[in-house]
């Protein structure tokens, strides 16, 4: 520090005044892009109710439709499963929920990947491969296109259902696959490989807010210059009844299939399903590459409330 001083000392007034100038360009430099909004530039969706994509989307909220339905029978058994007391042992206090459709087809070998691998895949996985390649095309990319570029994957999971399925059938369905198939962190493991992606790549598991969180990471990498363009989102399926058990018997399910958000009416939440993906970039880049700007995330944050009333009640 004394010999800092000492070097400051013998500047004159003149260079100790371009001196700090220039420090303070820097400093707003490291500011701007700490700061800088990240646009999105792409979106890959799949919502109960619609088809593929926004547009989709958008036809059901501009309708005022949702996408709430029984339980598919083949799920399971709603009704074998049903009471309408939430404190019965083993039984759903709901039959309502939000489902996909088809969610046990796959293209498997358009993604490389082997029929008896993609038996032991589980299908939320394969959900983010299709809402990623879909997010790419909609930014006007082709996926092959960005083949080792410094591109992140940050991906929302929080369900394993898939997992206890396999597992439940015995042993013979342990196969090679399987220790790939259904980790959390081989959903954006497996979508860096596949698409050969050089950037960062993880799975967080933040139960509801997973998805956020991971856009909030990928905004963090991208205005750090770990990577230059991001794939952010996550995938949600409810392939069986236990985990909606658990809720019912903590009286978190409303019974008619509705959340009333902020409501008097409110009585609990309804589960659902689907895919979401983000294609990011800085504002700076997406501009000099003339992408299509679809919106702007001009700041997010995380953080915990402590001690509340409870393990699941945000603090009041």
């Amino acid at each position: 520090m004394s010999d800092l001083r000492e070097r400051l000392e013998k500047l004159s007034p003149k260079r100790l005044l371009l001196l700090a100038m220039e420090l303070q360009s820097r400093l707003d430099t490291i500011e701007r892009e700490r700061s800088e909004p990240i646009a999105i530039v792409g979106v890959g969706c799949r919502i109960p109710g619609t088809g593929r994509g926004t547009r989709a989307f958008w036809h059901l909220l501009s309708n005022g439709e949702d996408g709430i339905t029984q339980v598919p029978s083949d799920r399971w058994d709603a009704s074998a499963w049903y009471d309408a007391d939430p404190d019965s042992s083993g039984r759903t206090s709901t039959t309502w929920g939000g489902f996909l459709s088809d969610v046990d087809l796959f293209d498997a070998s358009f993604f490389n990947v082997s029929a008896r691998e993609a038996v032991s895949m589980d299908p939320q996985h394969r959900l983010l491969l299709e809402s990623c390649w879909e997010a790419l095309e909609d930014a006007g990319r082709s996926p092959r296109s960005v083949h080792g570029s410094a591109t992140g994957v940050f991906v929302g999971l929080t369900n394993n259902d898939y997992q206890d399925l396999l597992f439940d059938r015995g042993e013979e369905t342990l196969d090679t696959y399987v220790a790939t198939g259904v980790s959390p962190s081989m959903a954006a493991g497996r979508i860096s490989y596949l698409m050969g992606f050089h950037g960062p790549s993880l799975t967080v598991d933040t139960a509801c807010s997973a998805s956020l969180v991971a856009v909030h990471l990928a905004c963090q990498s991208l205005r750090s210059g770990e990577c230059g363009m991001a794939l952010a989102g996550g995938a949600n399926l409810i392939l069986s009844p236990e985990v909606t058990v658990a809720l019912s018997r903590a009286h978190m399910m409303s019974p008619d299939g509705y959340s009333k958000t902020f409501d008097a009416r409110a009585n609990g939440f309804v589960r659902g399903e689907g895919s979401g993906v983000l294609v990011l970039k800085r504002l700076r880049d997406a501009e000099r590459d003339g992408d299509r700007i679809q919106a702007l995330i001009r700041g997010s944050a995380v953080n915990q409330d402590g001690r509340s009333s409870g393990l699941t009640a945000p603090n009041g």
